[in-house]
């Protein structure tokens, strides 16, 4: 895997961090600015919806602009975002800086997932994606964990500023190590839109939205869960962020593994087990050691959805896909919107803490019913044969793929 991928990585890495540290900061900033838990867990539904909106809007704005220069300047945005949100005197300015910070995610995840894809051959591309997505999946393991115990120690604004400096040292690991990237050829918008009357796009994204979606219901509501439910100190959230993150961890790398190998059966075994392990974590839950197995197993069942649903969306727009890449970017922070705003009116009705993961069930089990749909579609429309090119692809990018290969 070429150097340039440590590049994207930091970037990943920065994003990360700031996505996931709210989970275990919630109380505290609740606390703070004196707002019900729900009501802080706002900041996740409000810092995923501005990924779905910023994705489409800054990959379109930046069409013509050449890729790396892009990520430096969608790496900017994060920088300013973050320093608002460490410096805000109100919520409703937190979550202002919340939004600004979303804003960079969707388009440098869908545009870095086209660069790293680029960097290597055809039948390396959903691990080469997956090693970028590392640099998020290692954030949970380390930055979110530390950024938990900065924020409980010294104060969750400290916290958001040392993002903030990961926000710079993503700009400089950009410019030293990602190659030059030619200016993007001139695309009609209409060609990058055509994806959407695709509908194995379409089903992918939908995917994304309730499967990813899932883990959200669980690790918004993560910290209050295990305090208060499961009987943890306060400070062994931290503790369980690590697990959840490693468990993340691994799932990225596997899924990125086997979706080069077998698309569909890898998201099928993805999506079932996830949703089997959130209808489970309400039981589990009211035992410490038993909710400390279930939360990293939920962690890599879901994150190895990621690679699989990223590759499956490039493979069926390879003619036009930085537009359909960041949007499927902005769709996994939808299901996390979503996930986030049923799992608060679930607690707000008066369920508990535990509640908010048979809705992230149901969400993992209905992505399962669409991966479903969709390989039966495609077996219809292509036939047997297909899949065996390139798996989850179309037959005009598996003839694309085989090309270098014949040369």
């Amino acid at each position: 895997m070429p150097l340039a991928l440590l590049a994207l990585a930091i970037g990943a890495f920065g994003i990360g961090t700031t996505e996931f540290v709210t989970a275990g900061l919630l109380p505290e900033i609740a606390d703070e600015f004196g707002v019900s838990i729900p009501t802080a867990g706002l900041l996740t539904t409000g810092y995923a919806l501005g990924v779905v909106v910023g994705a489409p809007v800054l990959a379109i704005l930046g069409g013509r602009i050449p890729r790396k220069t892009m990520l430096m300047g969608l790496m900017g945005l994060f920088v300013v975002g973050n320093a608002l949100s460490a410096a805000a005197p109100v919520f409703s300015l937190m979550l202002a800086g919340r939004i600004v910070a979303s804003l960079a995610h969707g388009a440098f995840f869908g545009i870095g997932s086209i660069v790293a894809a680029g960097l290597v051959a055809p039948q390396k591309k959903a691990g080469a994606i997956a090693m970028m997505f590392t640099g998020l999946t290692t954030s949970t393991v380390v930055g979110v964990p530390m950024g938990t115990l900065v924020g409980q120690n010294v104060g969750w604004r400290v916290t958001f500023l040392i993002i903030a400096g990961l926000g710079v040292l993503a700009v400089l690991g950009i410019a030293a190590l990602v190659p030059p990237q030619p200016r993007p050829e001139r695309t009609r918008l209409s060609g990058e839109t055509a994806a959407f009357r695709n509908p194995q796009v379409l089903l992918a994204m939908a995917m994304t939205v309730l499967g990813f979606g899932g883990v959200f219901t669980m690790s918004t509501y993560l910290a209050p869960m295990m305090t208060d439910v499961a009987g943890y100190a306060p400070s062994s959230v931290t503790w369980l962020l690590v697990l959840f993150g490693l468990g993340m961890l691994v799932g990225n790398l596997i899924g990125g593994r086997y979706a080069d190998r077998a698309l569909m059966p890898m998201l099928f075994t993805a999506l079932g087990g996830l949703a089997v392990l959130l209808a489970l974590l309400p039981l589990t839950a009211h035992d410490k050691t038993a909710a400390a197995v279930t939360i990293p197993l939920i962690g890599a069942f879901g994150f190895a959805t990621v690679p699989p649903l990223q590759k499956r969306v490039l493979d069926q727009t390879a003619d036009a896909p930085t537009l359909a890449s960041a949007v499927n970017i902005g769709a996994f922070n939808l299901g996390n919107a979503i996930a986030a705003w049923l799992g608060g009116l679930v607690i707000s009705a008066g369920f508990g803490y535990t509640a908010p993961n048979w809705v992230g069930a149901a969400m993992a089990a209905s992505a399962l019913l669409l991966a479903l749909l969709s390989a039966a579609l495609e077996r219809r429309t292509t036939g047997p044969s297909a899949g065996r090119v390139v798996a989850g692809g179309s037959p005009a990018a598996a003839e694309r793929e085989a090309a270098p290969a014949a040369r």
